[in-house]
């Protein structure tokens, strides 16, 4: 059987904005997760947000640790890039140093940095300290997508009324799909040198995000040698009970996704560098499906409100800072092993 790549989705919806949105909340996101064979190095989430209301600038996101605990990573908002691809079409979403490109829908994609990032530990990043050494970093990828994409909502019919019913919807931020992929790539930190291939996920996503009332997520997901692949997202249950999503798919390396949700997820509870135990099961109409991980590099963000720039609070009515862990993981599935991406979120408070 065959594999779609599309997913039956309308190929317009790969490309970015040809120009500036009229709605000031409307966003335009792509986010790279990357991690290598041999589980050497990661990207866990390399991002741009390009929001309407400040459409000259993008807000750029960038990850890059290592097993020995090292981190180089940044926080910036930087002028955007031209959207325009080879062929005129509004292929790009770029800012500063950083670059997405749709090479050709649902079958290329590129990322290309070339700057500096600070760099750190994961273990300052759990206490709190971001400020590091600046570093010069360079990194390419070309993306090669290996499983149908999957769309948030289309697999499961009480997860597609979480989105329609609950604040779940804004906080998922509008039409969104992530799609794994086979990842070719290079990476200087400095002095070292390191080509790579790997596994990876993409997200593209275009719509309004509020992120008022987020109490919590976990989401995994992962591609195998053999082609088989994982991923959801879920949301924690909320003490008022109303309804949270939970949606994922296994996939057997042919065919379509299969429909899943967690009864099994590694919530965030205290934050630690490497080395935990983030299994996850996976429950679908053919059984449970167990999946064994840990994290292997880690990036952390903590966010003391009273750095935060009080213009900048006050758009955020009751939200409250998250403790936000972006890592990589090795993955064991009945004795195959990969590499692939974890990100898990829980109010500050609530960590043990």
């Amino acid at each position: 059987m065959a594999i779609d790549l599309t997913g039956g989705i309308d190929p317009r919806r790969e490309l970015t904005f040809a120009e500036r949105p009229a709605d000031p909340q409307m966003r335009d996101s792509v986010s790279f997760w990357v991690s290598d064979d041999r589980g050497e190095l990661g990207l866990p989430r390399v991002g741009i947000e390009a929001v309407a209301a400040n459409w000259g600038t993008h807000a750029v996101q960038i990850n890059v640790a290592f097993p020995d605990c090292r981190v180089f990573r940044t926080r910036e908002d930087a002028p955007s890039l031209p959207v325009a691809g080879p062929d005129g079409a509004p292929r790009v979403l770029g800012a500063g140093p950083l670059a997405f490109t749709c090479v050709r829908e649902f079958d290329t994609w590129t990322m290309a940095f070339d700057g500096t990032l600070v760099q750190t530990s994961s273990q300052d990043l759990v206490e709190g300290r971001k400020t590091g050494p600046p570093v010069d970093v360079r990194f390419e990828v070309r993306a090669t997508p290996a499983v149908p994409p999957w769309v948030q909502g289309a697999l499961r019919a009480d997860a597609a009324s979480s989105l329609q019913s609950s604040i779940t919807g804004d906080l998922m931020g509008g039409p969104r799909y992530e799609q794994l992929f086979r990842a070719t790539g290079s990476l200087d930190v400095g002095a070292e040198r390191h080509d790579f291939t790997g596994t990876g996920l993409r997200i593209k996503r275009q719509g309004v995000r509020k992120l008022e009332g987020f109490w919590g997520h976990c989401w995994q997901s992962a591609l195998f040698p053999s082609g088989r692949a994982f991923g959801y997202i879920a949301y924690p249950p909320r003490p008022d009970g109303q309804p949270t999503f939970n949606e994922g798919y296994v996939f057997s390396g042919d065919g379509t996704l299969i429909p899943a949700r967690v009864v099994a997820a590694p919530w965030l509870s205290r934050l630690q560098p490497v080395g935990e135990d983030v299994s996850v099961v996976l429950e679908t109409g053919r059984g449970a499906v167990r999946i064994e991980g840990e994290t292997v590099l880690s990036a952390h963000d903590i966010t003391d409100p009273s750095t935060v720039p009080a213009g900048q609070l006050a758009t955020m009515a009751n939200w409250t800072f998250p403790a936000l862990q972006q890592a990589g993981a090795r993955y064991t599935w009945d004795g195959e092993t990969t590499y692939g991406m974890l990100e898990r979120s829980i109010p500050t408070e609530r960590l043990g």
